[in-house]
């Protein structure tokens, strides 16, 4: 009996440590395929996550490239147009230095032609010399005059005839040479000075207009730029807008009139109302402050 009951306790204990090892390996498989499965999902969620990171990055690149791209289109559009206007102030100068080089040869050969008429002159006058000195043999043998009194009248005579011929003649001559001697010397002088003074014609003939920002700039041009349309035809100056940061150039040789557009430019952007009607009215305001300063200044002088 006692042998039946310690192998039923056996048996039991053998079954209990069988149940509880059979437990434990299901458990370790169970929490081995929940281990697997988070590690799948894991791994999953990671290559989504390195795929939507990766899209991100491509997109990035996409838009970095593209505004690069821009930026150079844009700069490579800046140095076509700079070295467009550097070809076309190149072609300038070049056709001002030929006009100049056709007048020189032109003022030489005027220069030629006054000598050729001052010898022509000589040539008169010597063949006026011969005249008169047969002359006075004709009349001392007409007259039965002494030669002396004949040389006297003769001469008189002739003086007169030749002064007044020859007076008309040169002071026609002279004026002629001094009317296309003068217009020709003054375009000569005007090349020169647009071609050797370049850098004292800018400084005499540029005024620069400071604005607080860029933004200023679209509002002076105005919608397809009747505003900077309206401002140049109102003063007479050339308004010049380009990148120069917080700067716009006003350019003209007349210094009354860049005087005027520069202080018309400054009450229209310190008021506001920017558009073609304020600008005449604006710039009418200011051109007549100028002239009564002007007049002012001018009777304080006169006084002093």
């Amino acid at each position: 009996m006692i042998t039946i009951i310690l192998t039923a306790c056996i048996a039991a204990v053998a079954a209990i440590g069988i149940y509880v090892l059979v437990v434990n390996l299901v458990t370790r498989n169970t929490i081995r395929k929940r281990c697997e499965a988070a590690v799948k999902e894991a791994e999953a969620e990671g290559e989504m996550i390195k795929k939507e990171k990766l899209l991100q990055a491509k997109e990035k690149f996409i838009q970095l490239k593209s505004e690069h791209d821009r930026q150079v289109n844009e700069r490579n559009q800046k140095l076509a147009q700079s070295e467009q206007r550097a070809k076309q102030i190149e072609a300038g100068l070049q056709g001002q230095q030929r006009e100049l080089e056709n007048k020189i040869r032109e003022n030489a050969r005027i220069r030629e032609q006054m000598e050729s008429q001052i010898q022509h002159l000589e040539h008169k006058k010597e063949e006026i010399d011969r005249l008169m000195h047969e002359q006075n043999s004709r009349l001392e043998q007409i007259s039965g005059m002494s030669s002396e009194e004949a040389r006297n009248i003769l001469i008189e005579n002739m003086k007169a005839e030749a002064k007044a011929d020859a007076a008309a003649y040169i002071n026609e001559t002279i004026e002629e040479a001094k009317m296309s001697a003068t217009k020709e010397a003054k375009r000569i002088i005007v090349s020169s000075i647009q071609r050797v003074a370049t850098e004292t014609a800018i400084e005499n003939a540029v005024t620069v207009f400071n604005i607080e920002s860029d933004e200023v700039k679209g509002r002076i041009i105005g919608r397809e730029g009747r505003n900077i349309r309206a401002l140049e035809a109102a003063t007479g100056i050339e308004i010049i807008v380009d990148d120069t940061p917080e700067a716009i150039i006003l350019s003209g040789f007349d210094p009354v009139r860049r005087e005027i557009a520069r202080l018309a430019l400054h009450q229209l952007v310190t008021d506001g109302r920017i558009h073609p009607a304020r600008i005449e009215e604006v710039v009418a305001k200011v051109q007549k402050q100028i002239e009564e300063e002007i007049v002012e200044v001018g009777k304080r002088t006169t006084i002093d």
